[in-house]
Formats: C-alpha cells, sequence, structure tokens
C-alpha cells in the first residue's frame, strides 16, 4: 500500500503527483499547505465529496447519541447541542492535526454502556459516569504520550490487522442489514434472522445497493451521495423517509450538559471496572478502526502500519476527555469514515467539510432525521462487504494464524463489540502460538498485553 507521506499515492480518480498540474491558486496553495491533497493523490473537489460522504453516513449520530443520553437524564435539546458541538470539532481535530480522513464522534458502544448499564441498571449518576469516560481519555492521553499506543499497534500481528479489516466489514455490512430491517434479533433470544423482506425500507436498502454497486464499477464520482440521495427521495412517498414539520431553527442551549461532570466522584474504588472497561473496549475500537479505513483509503505501509499514527491517537484522547466534559461520552473514530475512504477521501480536507457539515446540523438538527436508515444501508453494507477482501491476505494455510484472525471476525459479531473482537484475536495469537511452541512469533509486548485483557475478560462475566 502506498505511504501517505510518499508523492504519487494512489487516489480513487487514478491521478499522479507527478502528471503535469495547472498553477495552484492561493486558496489550492493553502489547501496543499495544511493538507498535502496533491501530494496524496487526490484532489479538492475528491475530498469535498468524499467528506460530504463521511458527514451524511454518520448524521445519525445527531440523532441517536442524544436520545440514549436523554435516558441517562441528560435533557435531549442540550445533549443533542453538545454532541454535535463536540462532532464538529473533534473531526476538523483530526483533519487539520493528523491530516486523516475520519469523522469522530461518540461511539454507540460506549454510550450505551453509559446510559443503558451504568445508569440505568446500575443507577449511577449521570455526571459520575461522564467521569469515567473522562479518565479512561486521561489514560488514553498517557499512553499516548508515551508512545505505548503505537507501540501496541505497531506489535499487531499482520494477519490479526488483516483480520480486523474484515471483521470491521463484516461488522459494519451487519449494521447496515439491521438498520434496514433486512435482519432482526429474535425476540426470545440473541439469534439473528430474515426480516420482513416485503417493508419498503427493507427493498429500497436492496436496490440501493444494486444501484451502489453498478455507479462504484462504472467509477461515477460521488456515488455513494447519489445512492443515498436516490433512496430518501424514493422512500417520500413510501412512507420511509420522513419529512420534519421544519428544517430551521436556533439549537437549544448545551448548557445541562456541559460541564456537569462528576471528575473526583467517578474515582470511587466500585466504579474501575466501568473506567476499565471504557479504556479497553475504545482502546481497541478505536486502533481497528483506525488501521482498517486507513488501509481502505491507502495510507498504511507494507506492514499495514499508519505512518505517524501517533497524531491521531492524541485527537483521540483529548475528543474522550473534552467530549466527556461537553457531555458527549466516549468519542472515536467512527466506522463510516470509510464511506469517505471508498469516495477517495486521502487526507483530512475531507473531515474539515464533514466537520462542516455537523456544525451546520446545528442551525437544522431536523435535517438529520431527514436521511433514513435505509439510504445510509447500502452504503454500509457495499463498504462492509467489500472490506473481506483482506481475508484473503490471512494465511489460512497456518492454524496459528488462522485461528486468531477467525476468532477476530467471529467474536466481533458474537459480541456485538469490535473492541472485544480485537481483544479475543490479541490474546488467541498469543496462547495459540505459545502452546504451537513458536514464540519467537510472539512479541514481547503481547505477554503484557495479556494481563489487563484478562481482566478485561473478567468484567464482561456476569
Amino acid at each position: 500500500m502506498p505511504h501517505p507521506d510518499v508523492p504519487g499515492a494512489a487516489s480513487a480518480a487514478g491521478a499522479t503527483a507527478d502528471a503535469p498540474q495547472p498553477p495552484a491558486s492561493p486558496s489550492g496553495a493553502l489547501l496543499e499547505r495544511l493538507f498535502r491533497v496533491r501530494e496524496r493523490g487526490s484532489t479538492p473537489r475528491t475530498e469535498a465529496l468524499a467528506g460530504v460522504s463521511m458527514f451524511v453516513a454518520a448524521a445519525y449520530a445527531a440523532v441517536v447519541v442524544p436520545g440514549q443520553l436523554a435516558k441517562a437524564g441528560i435533557p435531549l435539546g442540550a445533549a443533542t447541542t453538545a454532541v454535535l458541538i463536540a462532532i464538529a470539532l473533534a473531526t476538523l481535530c483530526m483533519g487539520l492535526f493528523a491530516n486523516l480522513p475520519f469523522v469522530v464522534a461518540p461511539g454507540l458502544g460506549g454510550v450505551a454502556l453509559l446510559a443503558v448499564t451504568i445508569v440505568g441498571q446500575d443507577g449511577v449518576p449521570w455526571d459520575a459516569a461522564l467521569g469515567m469516560v473522562l479518565w479512561s481519555g486521561v489514560a488514553f492521553l498517557l499512553l499516548t504520550a508515551l508512545g505505548i499506543r503505537d507501540l501496541i499497534t505497531r506489535m499487531m500481528p499482520l494477519n490479526l490487522k488483516y483480520a480486523i479489516s474484515g471483521g470491521l466489514g463484516l461488522y459494519i455490512a451487519l449494521i447496515g442489514f439491521r438498520d434496514s430491517g433486512l435482519v432482526i434479533a429474535k425476540p426470545d433470544s440473541a439469534a439473528l434472522a430474515v426480516g420482513d423482506l416485503s417493508r419498503p425500507a427493507g427493498l429500497l436498502a436492496l436496490g440501493g445497493l444494486v444501484v451502489l454497486t453498478a455507479l462504484a464499477t462504472r467509477k461515477v464520482p460521488g456515488a455513494f451521495l447519489l445512492t443515498m440521495a436516490l433512496v430518501t427521495v424514493v422512500g417520500i412517498p413510501l412512507g420511509v423517509t420522513e419529512l420534519p414539520d421544519h428544517l430551521f431553527g436556533l439549537p437549544a442551549s448545551p448548557g445541562p450538559a456541559v460541564f456537569h461532570i462528576d471528575v473526583l466522584g467517578a474515582l470511587k474504588p466500585e466504579y474501575f471496572p466501568y473506567i476499565f472497561a471504557f479504556f479497553v473496549s475504545e482502546f481497541f475500537s478505536m486502533t481497528g478502526t483506525l488501521l482498517a479505513v486507513a488501509g481502505r483509503a491507502g495510507l498504511t505501509d507494507e506492514h499495514g502500519n499508519l505512518p505517524g499514527v501517533r497524531r491521531p491517537f492524541y485527537v483521540d484522547s483529548g475528543a474522550v476527555i473534552g467530549g466527556a466534559a461537553l457531555g458527549a461520552p466516549s468519542m472515536t473514530a467512527y466506522l463510516e469514515s470509510s464511506a469517505g475512504a471508498d469516495s477517495g477521501a486521502r487526507t483530512g480536507l475531507a473531515s474539515a467539510w464533514a466537520a462542516l457539515g455537523f456544525a451546520a446540523l446545528l442551525l437544522v438538527t431536523p435535517f438529520a432525521t431527514l436521511i433514513p436508515s435505509a439510504a445510509t444501508a447500502p452504503v454500509l453494507m457495499y463498504v462492509g462487504l467489500t472490506m473481506l477482501g483482506a481475508l484473503r491476505n490471512v494465511d489460512f494455510k497456518d492454524p496459528t494464524d488462522a485461528v486468531p484472525a477467525a476468532l477476530t471476525v467471529a467474536t466481533t459479531l458474537f459480541f456485538g463489540n469490535f473492541g472485544t473482537g480485537i481483544a479475543v484475536g490479541l490474546a488467541a495469537h498469543v496462547l495459540v502460538k505459545a502452546v504451537a511452541g513458536r514464540f519467537r512469533e510472539i512479541p514481547w509486548g503481547l505477554w503484557i498485553v495479556l494481563i489487563p485483557l484478562g481482566y478485561y475478560f473478567s468484567t464482561l462475566v456476569p
């Protein structure tokens, strides 16, 4: 895969840095200094389209996350404004500081852990729960500053990095099938079943998948946006797209959510397992999403590593701390960023466009409800299914490589948590290689990682 700092990195449009280029305008020169768009083989137009694709694919967070936080007692209006501010700022920082195409927003797993489990079931005050998230971010920041996070990333075996991409792909595809109603969970068990295929939402999603595949095959620019727009419009007469009563309005005050955080109260000894759960899950989710999506964009090297990975880790750490202070917990790189990568995003300029979209939602918040899940589902299904191609690089002839890789993919789906899937894969790699007597293939640092992983697994036991 091409190095992101090497001129001539491939882009979706096939542009190369050594092709004749017209003189840059002052604004173009500024963009090049900030984002190195041409150097990475992209164009401002491609980055803009990709950024809008990322924004549209992830816009549901503006509705889903505040709804979950409201269950924890945070006022809905304040939560919505706080979440939009946090997403816009964190995504912009990812673009300007790390120069990478990612949307950074509250992770649904972490939000559910806070709202449903910690506050809803266990009765912990929500301001203390936000404090737990903040302390997990402090731990992220310390490990990043010490170089431990990027060390662990480099120590990840190459076969697991390929499995991470495949597991992420299946997980993304499952979200798309689930959001469109094509796949449902049986009410009497956790098993998945085929949904009602006669429902308009499912049929629209399947039709959108066919259209998107055709457009992508023909390399039509903005294929994701065109597909989502088409499904949204067609969904209006079918009752799938619900038109809001109004589109414009001033945002609610974020005051009831901002800085309502109990930093010291979160340090009670009985809360430590919660902090650790936030830490481990988001650590591996962020790492896996970063590597998988960056690889999708052609930004990783031949070893599956992302050069300069400490920069996005700093952004992630700061986003977790700042997001908790604002009332937007568990900020992380979003899986939907892969929509940008597949649209040709190679730089942080795409993140800047996505951040602008979330900032604009502050004035048109009802617009986020206009885009139905049936419109974003085809994008998630297409991107997820095509990411399975990374699994062909795993050496399935070697059981010590195949089993940990397969466990990474399988447990991601079984547990419904991408971070847990990676944790299982790492633990399996160490144990399987050790039992097989192939100790030289186990990086020394992974033996140390087993200790916190063992504790993390113990917290998953009811």
